[in-house]
């Protein structure tokens, strides 16, 4: 059963590789000009979205200013169905990212595959309304299917300056077998990092051709990585606290 599974991600992955090509380039090039400009690329998601700025975050081979934007109340071990409930519920957002330092130069990734929530909605928007770049991954055939929470009915596609498609069924399963009426097998998280990394891939090589060194770290087990990790973390922890707090 796992070898199906594996191909149908196979599968999603050429599909995404496929048709967000040129949304993938356009994100890339956004971090990519946020970076030379000593900016920060945000990464927020709730529930299990948040996982895409745990993986880019202090990530040997990764670049070093990610500031993952990690609410406690919105992730699952301060209670699953709490935090369900609350990335649910319309003008909660701003208690929480309000207290986070985004500036114009800056890029803010924002995860959500229904797209329909309220708390990814206006995250995004608040980082608009401050001139950061907002990157949106979701499912648009999700967001299609099923209708919003948000008070201004919006969807996450609908409020950021580019989507990358995720391509995920309503649902977010990948499996089904007979004598169980319930799809399984998740693939969000598996497509969605696979796309915020591909993006920084494409953004380190823009700097690079760009004459500039891009700020990557090293594994914490290689030889030297300790003296060119430190130049990063104090370059950048005065605007990612969790680098050294």
């Amino acid at each position: 059963m796992f070898d199906v599974y594996f191909h149908k991600l196979h599968e999603l992955l050429h599909t995404i590789e496929k048709n967000e090509k040129e949304n993938i380039k356009t994100a890339a090039l956004a971090v990519a000009k946020c970076i030379e400009q000593d900016g920060i690329v945000h990464v927020f998601g709730c529930g299990h979205s948040h996982l895409l700025g745990e993986e880019l975050f202090y990530r040997a081979g990764g670049l070093a200013p990610i500031n993952p934007i990690l609410i406690d109340d919105l992730m699952l071990h301060k209670g699953a169905v709490r935090s369900s409930q609350l990335e649910k519920t319309n003008n909660l957002a701003s208690q929480y990212i309000e207290e986070v330092r985004i500036e114009h130069r800056d890029v803010v990734i924002v995860a959500s595959t229904s797209g329909r929530n309220p708390v990814p909605i206006d995250v995004a928007e608040y980082a608009r309304a401050k001139g950061a770049f907002v990157i949106g991954i979701t499912s648009l055939v999700y967001a299609s299917s099923v209708s919003s929470r948000h008070k201004d009915e919006k969807f996450l596609a609908q409020v950021v300056n580019v989507v990358i498609d995720n391509h995920i069924n309503v649902g977010d399963a990948l499996m089904t077998v007979p004598n169980i009426d319930v799809p399984f097998g998740s693939g969000s998280t598996v497509v969605g990092i696979a796309i915020v990394n591909g993006i920084m891939v494409d953004a380190i090589n823009m700097m690079v051709k760009n004459n500039f060194h891009p700020p990557v770290f090293k594994s914490g087990n290689a030889d030297g990585a300790e003296e060119h990790n430190r130049l990063l973390i104090d370059r950048y922890k005065s605007r990612i606290p969790l680098l050294e707090s």
